[in-house]
């Protein structure tokens, strides 16, 4: 058996990193999985419960943002991936990972690059990581009302700077990362006080 593996939030500037793990059952077909990111939010909800209802086993799992800060993004993104693998219900004798990467499993494992498009286990992954990830955005959002976490899901928008730079930086920020770190120097220099933790 294979598991698809893939990461989503490396980009962002706030939330932790997912990664889903996914081995597809041959006799249940999904139609339709593709890359998330080519997928509309709605069709990637609808194949998300899919694939968690059809496919022989599956997993996601988390870096935290401390961990992000600690380790770096890659590092991150691969613990997670190790994290996602460890937690499947079935060992594959194969791991399929989007990107020219692979953590240690333990298991045999490739680096695909564009994986996602190349792969149906590994679109599939991407799927699940992106949906979950987008869910905890929207949580985030509620604790953390203004920076519009639920909107541009911690990416680097201009409305996501433009926040930023009036409220703080929030404990959701990723304080290793260049803008947030940038502004936190910037806020610092001018008003000790003025970098927020909330």
């Amino acid at each position: 058996m294979i598991a698809g593996v893939d990461e989503a939030g490396r980009g962002p500037l706030a939330g932790s990193v997912s990664a889903a793990a996914v081995i597809l059952d041959p006799r249940r077909p999904i139609a339709g999985i593709a890359d998330s990111k080519q997928l509309s939010p709605g069709r990637r909800r609808v194949l998300d419960q899919q694939i968690r209802e059809q496919a022989l086993s599956w997993a996601v799992a988390w870096a935290t943002v401390e961990e992000i800060d600690r380790l770096n993004i890659l590092q991150a993104s691969l613990l997670a991936m190790q994290r996602a693998v460890a937690a499947l219900s079935v060992t594959p004798r194969l791991v399929l990972v989007d990107g020219n990467q692979c953590p240690d499993f333990g298991l045999d494992a490739q680096a695909i690059v564009g994986g996602d498009s190349l792969v149906t286990a590994i679109g599939a992954a991407s799927i699940l990581a992106k949906v979950a990830r987008d869910r905890v955005m929207e949580e985030l959002d509620l604790s953390f009302p203004g920076y519009g976490f639920a909107k541009h899901k911690g990416y680097p928008t201009r409305d996501h700077l433009a926040a930023m730079h009036a409220l703080g930086v929030c404990s959701a920020h990723r304080r290793s990362f260049r803008p947030v770190r940038n502004l936190i120097e910037a806020q610092l220099a001018i008003d000790p006080n003025r970098e927020r933790s909330r």
